[in-house]
């Protein structure tokens, strides 16, 4: 099961996998929808029209990941400023759809209210219109959406999909000028291999959970190749991978890293992590929630 919580980042098909928001109080709820204002405002300080954005989910320490969930930051109008495009699974209708969120909601859907992040990766004018133009394009999008989902889909095989697998196959779809008349995913994924693209590896170190996979919901092993079985890993499109890719791919691409806690807000620029448990380094920017009002703006 800790393996399926890795990955698994979007809704799955029964309730107790499903990705049902957590019971916020008023002030988590208030301290969120400030913390979503602080990175609209970043975004719209960036002077592009999109950007991708990662957020945590479930405390995933024990395999060293950190954000589990991407999506493509789209501008849009003065009433909904900013919005990401998504896939999830959709546990009514037990299929993947994409998916458009305001970046409250987003950030709502938290498991832990008291410890979040957020990576916001912003492009130069050229591959930002380019993404833009893909993203936008509700055709092109729904050219990579796979039809069946697995949570820990292996990135280069059609057979599944998982959400992270969606954005990169999207961005391959922007920037390798793919003919999209004729197997979509396969040409970007190739096109993604041919470029270097290294997927998440995530050592599961359980082969009795490889071997139960066919009673867990949501999570495959045949689409994996039987090398990586062997040795009990897998290797799966993280947000991670996916800014690693971006990051080699467009070199002046650049990076905001955000945290909270109940004590605290941290910005981070640049590529290198902030500090574990949102602490703040040298050079970030600390903003302090109001000590006698939890409801005070920062």
């Amino acid at each position: 099961m800790a393996m399926l919580c890795a990955a698994h980042t979007c809704r799955a098909e029964v309730s107790y996998l499903c990705d049902h928001p957590s019971d916020l109080t008023a002030i988590e709820q208030d301290r969120l929808l400030r913390f979503g204002a602080i990175i609209k405002k970043a975004l719209q300080q960036s002077g592009q029209s999109v950007a991708l954005v990662s957020r945590s989910g479930l405390d995933l320490k024990r395999f060293d990941i950190r954000y589990s969930h991407a999506g493509v930051a789209l501008k849009g109008t003065d009433e909904v400023p900013w919005s990401i495009r998504q896939l999830y699974y959709e546990c009514d209708v037990r299929k993947p759809l994409i998916f458009d969120q305001g970046i409250s909601g987003f950030l709502l859907g938290t498991s832990n209210p008291a410890l979040g992040y957020v990576s916001v990766v912003t492009l130069p004018d050229a591959p930002s219109a380019e993404l833009a133009r893909a993203a936008i394009d509700k055709q092109q999008a729904l050219q990579v959406l796979g039809a069946t989902y697995s949570a820990n889909a292996y990135p280069f095989s059609d057979r599944y999909q998982n959400c992270n697998q969606w954005v990169i196959e999207l961005l391959a779809m922007a920037w390798g000028q793919l003919n999209t008349l004729e197997q979509p995913r396969a040409q970007a994924q190739h096109w993604l291999k041919a470029q270097g693209y290294e997927p998440s590896e995530v050592n599961v170190g359980y082969r009795l959970l490889m071997w139960a996979t066919p009673f867990i919901p949501l999570v495959h092993n045949d689409d994996h190749p039987s090398s990586d079985l062997d040795q009990q890993r897998y290797r799966i499109s993280m947000p991670a991978s996916i800014e690693t890719f971006v990051h080699r791919h467009v070199p002046r691409a650049t990076r905001m890293e955000f945290c909270y806690t109940d004590q605290h807000v941290v910005i981070h620029e640049g590529w290198d992590a902030i500090a574990e448990g949102c602490v703040a380094g040298e050079h970030d920017t600390e903003l302090r929630w109001d000590s006698t009002k939890s409801a005070a703006m920062l």
